[in-house]
């Protein structure tokens, strides 16, 4: 591993009367960094979605669009796996800071090269990498979120910190449209100009953001809480990849357990998000105006209902995160329920039901990143959370993305919605499988 990456050594220990306040100014500057940071990874994310409609102007069809699309969410599940083991051996101030700063320059390349668009190749490349430095992001705030938050507040912290992605997804488009007032009108400013200011965001997440307690002379979260809820014993010396891998991640079935229900969970949603504006249009009567509304109270409602789902896990699930999963999802299976039985011609209760969803989904996507990193020592965060992500992205948003689609052509949209009921019955059973675990303090 490159030298510039090694996490940070720790330092003496700081006098007692100092350590409180010394962790309060650090842990408010963390979480800073990460919120920030992670929500700046959204605004050169998805970019490519914004400028569909000028290249489909420019003579390219809607099959070639989707093979650059499915690139990203190919290359982002792999790279959120590998570059996850990678964090587990870094420090977080510089791998966040270096993945958001590269895929900012991939995006400002993209929109001011006119050559990328001449190519369908050359735009695929370039959203795959762009997907692979993106799979920097959660696993740095993952290694964070281990490290500075016990188990019994960190499903709270990270449903705070998860809103990130709603705040950046929620600013590109407001960037792109600033960016067209400024350049003249030119589209491609959706790619470049939001990437000027991701480029911005990752010096000041460098300058916000450090390794570990230790590395700045403060006592362990656990020892410093006195939170040894979770029952796992942790490890304060860094480890190998491989036994990172092979020790901690690959041989533990509950990782397994919660990797493959995350990809149903990510099945409905993107299944629901990535496909309301067509459902809405073609069956439900919605014009352009109102379903694109709806597809914004699904991201909104996300907010709510992920901080929600975080304090519930800490405070009535006492930290243990399957059972507000399996409410969550029975909720969601009545929504999605409700969302294709109404009859058309009520689009108030279409759009309640698409709320309702939103509000819904988003808290088991978070749930499964916080449980991830309760079930691996906080050494080997990265690569849990990453592991849990390379299924819910290759297995399930890349579903959503081509299989949606065909089944929607071939057999109806009746049959998409079978399989997103299905989805959520199997992501139910999986996780209350999990109900049997109980962690080991060895």
């Amino acid at each position: 591993m490159f030298k510039f990456l090694q996490p940070a050594p720790h330092i003496p220990r700081l006098p007692n009367k100092e350590i409180d306040a010394e962790y309060k100014l650090m842990r408010f500057k963390v979480f800073a960094g990460i919120f920030i940071g992670y929500a700046g990874y959204y605004l050169v994310r998805k970019n490519f979605s914004l400028i569909k409609p000028d290249l489909i102007e420019m003579g390219w069809d809607k099959g070639e669009l989707g093979y650059i699309g499915a690139a990203l969410s190919i290359a982002y599940g792999i790279s959120k796996f590998v570059m996850g083991n990678v964090s587990d051996r870094s420090n977080p101030k510089i791998f966040l800071s270096l993945g958001l700063g590269a895929s900012a320059l991939i995006m400002a390349v993209w929109g001011l090269a006119d050559w990328a668009f001449t190519s369908l190749a050359l735009m695929i490349v370039l959203n795959f990498l762009n997907g692979w430095v993106q799979g920097m992001g959660w696993p740095a705030c993952g290694r964070t979120l281990a490290h500075w938050y016990s188990q019994s507040e960190r499903g709270t912290v990270i449903s705070f910190w998860n809103v990130a992605h709603n705040v950046g997804g929620a600013l590109l488009p407001i960037l792109a449209v600033w960016g067209m007032a400024l350049f003249s009108n030119d589209w491609k400013s959706a790619l470049y100009f939001p990437a000027a200011i991701a480029l911005i965001v990752a010096i000041v997440i460098y300058f916000l953001m450090e390794d570990t307690p230790q590395s700045c002379g403060l006592p362990t979260i656990e020892e410093h809480n006195k939170d040894f809820s979770g029952g796992l014993k942790q490890i304060e010396h860094e480890l190998s990849a491989a036994e990172i891998l092979f020790k901690y991640v690959l041989n533990n079935k509950w990782i397994w357990c919660i990797a493959i229900a995350n990809a149903f969970i990510y099945l409905i949603r993107y299944g629901v998000l990535d496909w309301a504006p067509t459902y809405l249009y073609e069956v439900k009567n919605f014009d352009k105006e109102a379903y694109s509304w709806a597809f914004a109270y699904y991201e909104l409602a996300g907010i709510p209902g992920t901080i929600l789902c975080g304090y519930l896990s800490d405070k009535w699930s006492k930290g243990h995160r399957a059972p507000i999963t399996i409410v969550y999802m029975t909720l969601v299976f009545i929504a999605v329920f409700i969302y294709w039985k109404n009859p058309v011609g009520q689009p108030n209760i279409d759009l309640i039901a698409l709320f309702a969803i939103g509000f819904l989904i988003y808290g088991p996507v978070m749930i499964i990143g916080a449980f991830a990193l309760d079930l691996a020592p906080k050494k080997a965060a990265g690569t849990a959370a990453g592991f849990t992500g390379l299924f819910g992205y290759v297995g399930g948003a890349l579903c959503a993305e081509l299989v949606i689609g065909h089944v929607a052509d071939h057999f109806g949209w009746d049959a998409c919605f079978y399989l997103l009921m299905t989805a959520s019955i199997l992501s139910i059973g999986i996780i209350a499988y999990t109900l049997k675990y109980r962690p080991q303090n060895s």
